[in-house]
């Protein structure tokens, strides 16, 4: 049975609740590597050290990557004589800490998965009525991240409060352990979890699962709008993105929309979608959760996912994008400034079957403040990393099908004269 110091004891008992969402954790949207888009329940110590190995090897631990995440399917079918959750000696011979042991030495961190129901997803032992076992268990294991899924809940699921509650047992057990743990609910959306998870957890899903798919229906994610009975899987990359539009006001510091794992190096995307997908989890400020085979990462897949620029809008004085508008073949995106500049950031999305020209209007960037749709301002494309000139009451771009364009807008007159920014809310730092 997994001990306790007493001092981790008294420690989790002075903070009590102070943990929840206040862990000091996910400052920022968390980045790394999991194993379910590729690997799926084909799991074991060689793929998961090899994928950490990589990540560090590629140097993307320096854009901020740093969470090696095993999914399902890591467990065996039964637990213990004692209660205890028992991993599979044939995938993990040399054990679960050793391997968390092993990600740690090369300055990275370790999560690991269960589900808030009777089995996980894969149909092993879930952690609904052994919250406090099992999050021991991962202390003494020393792993840094939770990802809590939601199937086989045995109907604890309907109203908001019911979902909280359960989701709410493994928050205290996890900062009982003294031990700071990434807590990550994924359950879909279910419930709406972004009007009560932010106070027990990091990021909760806020969709079905992801698929790589630009945009298609299907019956196996039904719903087009953010409530949704029954959220599903093979939801495209436009589903979710519709439906997270008008959950930014959700977020803040320590607790994120999560929009699932990023299919950027997976098959099926093209370079347009696929530089679309990920420039609006960064701007979201969704988790930015890698899901390609890592080990074979291409050149193209690397240059994606190291665009310090875009990484910047989630990781940066960016604070959460909301929509502008929404047309029959176009969005468009902003995100402003968090530090007093009054720089914006302008995404257009052409999600139509062909290229086209576009004319973006201050009146679309600076919704609510007339004084700043007034002045000139520095372009820079943050794909290309070219600056485009000087801009005045418009912005004119072409951008391919399925593709978008991101620009950074910087004052470009006297500074004195800069607009006095209007805040409307509290910021993200102050929730």
């Amino acid at each position: 049975m997994p001990q306790v110091s007493s001092f981790i004891v008294a420690l989790a008992t002075l903070l009590g609740h102070s943990l929840a969402s206040d862990n000091g954790l996910a400052l920022k949207p968390q980045m790394g590597w999991n194993t379910w888009n590729t690997f799926a329940c084909d799991i074991n110590e060689d793929t998961i050290l090899g994928a950490a190995k990589a990540l560090k090897d590629l140097g993307l631990d320096g854009y901020g990557y740093n969470y090696i995440v095993m999914d399902d399917c890591w467990s065996l079918h039964e637990r213990n004589a004692t209660g205890y959750l028992q991993y599979d000696p044939v995938k993990f011979p040399k054990g679960i800490k050793h391997m968390a042991d092993e990600i740690h030495a090369l300055g990275l961190k370790f999560g690991m998965y269960s589900s808030a129901g009777k089995y996980t997803c894969g149909r092993y032992p879930g952690s609904l009525g052994f919250e406090e076992k099992d999050a021991d268990l991962f202390a003494e294991w020393e792993v840094d991240y939770l990802k809590y899924d939601n199937c086989h809940n045995e109907g604890q699921s309907g109203t908001p409060l019911i979902s909280y509650n359960r989701y709410e047992v493994m928050s205290k057990a996890l900062n009982n352990t003294g031990r700071p743990i990434l807590y990550s609910i994924c359950n879909w959306g279910e419930d709406s979890p972004w009007d009560w998870a932010p106070t027990i957890a990091n990021s909760w899903r806020m969709s079905g699962d992801i698929v790589n798919v630009f945009d298609r229906y299907d019956d196996r994610c039904p719903c087009e709008d953010y409530i949704c009975r029954l959220p599903g899987h093979h939801c495209s990359i436009m589903n979710i993105i519709n439906k997270a539009a008008p959950l930014g006001q959700k977020a803040h510091t320590g607790a994120w929309n999560d929009l699932d794992m990023l299919e950027v190096g997976n098959d099926n995307l093209d370079y347009e979608e696929q530089k679309l997908h990920f420039s609006i989890w960064a701007m979201v400020k969704s988790p930015l959760i890698m899901g390609h085979d890592i080990m074979h990462t291409s050149e193209q897949t690397l240059r994606i996912l190291t665009n310090r620029d875009i990484i910047g809008l989630s990781q940066g004085k960016w604070g959460v994008a909301y929509r502008s508008y929404k047309k029959e073949h176009s969005q468009l995106w902003v995100q402003d400034s968090t530090d007093g500049s009054g720089d914006m950031t302008v995404a257009l999305i052409n999600n139509g079957d062909k290229d086209n020209d576009f004319t973006i209007y201050f009146e679309d960037v600076f919704l609510d403040e007339w004084d700043r749709r007034k002045k000139k301002y520095m372009l820079t494309d943050l794909w290309r990393s070219v600056h485009l000139g000087t801009v005045k009451n418009k912005i004119s771009v072409t951008v391919k099908r399925h593709g978008i364009f991101v620009g950074m807008l910087e004052f470009a007159e006297d500074p004195n004269e800069k607009p006095k920014i209007k805040k409307y809310h509290a910021d993200s730092d102050e929730l």
